[in-house]
């Protein structure tokens, strides 16, 4: 019995000492994730400042403000889709905001694109989707290219992406486009307007979209696709070719579901 006994308490105190160690292990590794951590977000700041120190040095005639050369938050962004070098950022930046006071991005309202909008070819949808992303609708059978301003589908284009944006939750940053290609016919293709669209995404929002999706697409739009497919570069890669039915189901529920995927 008292081998046992003793034995038992060797074990215990060699399972306690190893627990012990186990959890000290732990709490170093805990520690030193938790300075990783700050480290990160310490050194993001600087550089965030940095970059900051050098447009207010070396381009005073960008504007300030929001989403302008202070913006300390889409500093932040664009260091981040550069993977934090400041030489980079500072270009894409510097292009994007002087971008946004030539377009007059922030003088677009919902009645300076009306007309355009009134096609009904795109427009932003009340809900989010059920992974809490804001979500862009375009109905492409919709665009006729030549009928209306090339400068007024541009507009369009640029004021749902920032009405879009504005509706990101807490912990989201992207949002998600869908593309009902159903009716899509060779008379819809437009290549000018492509290059536009990926020139937004790429150099002013960039990595602000998450996931596209070409709904019911045509027989006619593989062809299109294919030759368009080296414009849009890594882009591509963010496209799914699915159904209606994959839309209901993976993308909504019942009361968020977009009325034109209702039938």
């Amino acid at each position: 019995m008292s081998i046992r006994f003793s034995s038992t308490v060797v074990a215990a105190s060699v399972n306690f000492k190893n627990s012990k160690n186990l959890y000290s292990n732990r709490s170093r590794n805990c520690r030193f994730s938790v300075r990783s951590c700050v480290s990160d977000s310490h050194n993001a700041h600087k550089l965030v400042l940095e970059v900051k120190e050098r447009l207010a040095k070396d381009c005073t005639s960008l504007p300030i403000g929001k989403n302008g050369r202070d913006d300390e938050e889409m500093i932040l962004w664009f260091l981040k889709d550069r993977r934090f070098s400041v030489d980079e950022a500072i270009g894409k930046l510097t292009k994007a905001i002087k971008w946004r006071h030539e377009f007059k991005v922030d003088e677009l309202s919902e009645d300076s694109i009306k007309t355009v909008a009134d096609t009904g070819k795109a427009y932003v949808h009340d809900f989010l989707d059920v992974k809490g992303r804001p979500v862009v609708i375009v109905a492409p059978a919709k665009h006729i290219p030549g009928l209306l301003d090339p400068k007024e589908d541009e507009k369009l284009c640029v004021f749902l992406l920032e009405k879009a944006l504005s509706k990101l939750p807490a912990g989201q940053h992207k949002i998600l486009g869908i593309f009902d290609l159903r009716g899509f016919g060779s008379q819809n293709a437009d290549l000018k307007f492509l290059t536009f669209l990926f020139d937004v995404f790429y150099y002013y929002y960039p990595s602000r979209l998450d996931e596209v999706l070409f709904v019911d697409a045509p027989f006619i739009f593989q062809p299109i696709w294919q030759f368009t497919k080296p414009v849009v570069k890594s882009y591509a890669s963010l496209v799914k070719f699915c159904s209606v039915e994959t839309v209901r189901k993976e993308y909504f529920t019942e009361e968020t579901l977009p009325s034109n995927f209702r039938s």
